[in-house]
């Protein structure tokens, strides 16, 4: 006999939508299937065989995170393909800092109801981000929540697990004056700051519709572009040379993230006319009137990953980044001090 229940239908929860969503999404699950994954969605735990394969000391490294408030522009837009790899994005991009590479994922969504096509199509993006961190997608949840939100909204949560050798770890502690600064560019905004980008453009169908020309597309569009995963640009920058931080810029901008990735008594020097900023962030201070101080303490402004090498290895630790695909130049150099972070002019 199948599962079903009239009485739990009626309450607001239609098991059988979720049986419908399961089988939509397995098409798109099937594309992130590597080599280690053992199981496909539907079971109680999702099975990963590590290979050890010239690791002596293997140490795991989990992360976790959301999308945040970037999903209320994906329900104006009622466009749901891209917030996935947003989600996939946080947590994998949080575990290579450290030089692990990811091995697998679970998504976690939370809907108020389940609407089989619109869950299919946000766990397609969930797995093209895991196609782009070469990580399976071995498992996941989506619960109903009738009364909690409303029918059309959902959120979107995720957790990934990488692996590195216990003494290829990165050792932030070798860090010192001198050394240069690389950033890795972003693609936009990302996924953080949205809160504040809601309340400076007022977000609504019609705003996020209009064309933008310094844009080059509506801002609904650009505010939507996915965070960049930047799985393979890391992973080629640690076997071309010796990494000696990396730091993910989220929410927090460079003031947050990067002191994170820096011993004591060291800081990052970044001349202000060296960071290669988006246009999308002039409009956001410009249309909020905000303070440069406050983007750089919000917003990546352009730089998605910024990794510290000896300076001798600068070239070659751009020209690794760009062979992978991700466009990188010399963002600053660190400096004895404690203040942190230290933007010129």
């Amino acid at each position: 006999m199948k599962s079903f229940s009239e009485s739990y239908k009626e309450a607001g929860v239609d098991v059988t939508a979720g049986y419908k969503a399961v089988e939509l999404m397995k098409a798109h699950v099937a594309r992130t299937m590597t080599k280690g994954a053992l199981s496909g969605i539907g079971g109680f735990g999702g099975l990963f065989e590590l290979d050890m394969t010239g690791i002596s000391k293997p140490v795991l490294v989990s992360g976790t995170d959301g999308v945040g408030t970037k999903i209320k522009i994906a329900f104006i837009m009622n466009k749901h393909n891209t917030v996935g790899i947003d989600c996939v994005a946080m947590c994998v991009n949080d575990i290579i800092c450290c030089g692990a590479k990811p091995q697998f994922f679970l998504d976690y969504i939370a809907c108020g109801k389940n609407i089989p096509e619109k869950i299919a199509e946000i766990v397609s993006g969930v797995a093209e981000g895991c196609v782009q961190a070469e990580c399976a997608l071995i498992g996941g949840e989506t619960a109903e929540h009738p009364g909690l939100m409303p029918d059309d909204e959902y959120d979107l949560a995720g957790f990934s697990v990488g692996i590195v050798d216990k003494d290829k770890i990165i050792d932030t502690s070798t860090q010192k004056a001198g050394d240069v600064m690389i950033a890795i560019k972003s693609s936009g905004v990302h996924s953080n700051g949205f809160s504040l980008i809601r309340k400076v453009f007022n977000v609504n169908e019609q705003n996020l519709a209009r064309h933008q020309s310094d844009l080059g597309m509506t801002l609904g569009d650009c505010l939507l572009t996915p965070t960049r995963i930047y799985v393979k640009a890391v992973m080629s920058l640690i076997d071309a040379v010796k990494v000696k931080s990396l730091s993910h810029i989220t929410g927090g901008g460079f003031y947050e993230n990067i002191p994170r990735s820096l011993p004591d008594g060291i800081s990052a020097k970044i001349a202000r006319s060296d960071v290669q900023v988006l246009p999308i962030f002039d409009l956001i201070a410009g249309s909020g009137k905000i303070p440069e101080r406050d983007m750089f303490n919000t917003f990546n402004m352009g730089v998605g990953m910024c990794a510290v090498v000896d300076k001798n290895d600068a070239d070659k630790a751009v020209a690794a980044i760009k062979a992978a695909g991700e466009e990188a130049y010399v963002l600053g150099e660190l400096v004895e001090s404690d203040e942190g972070v230290i933007i010129q002019g």
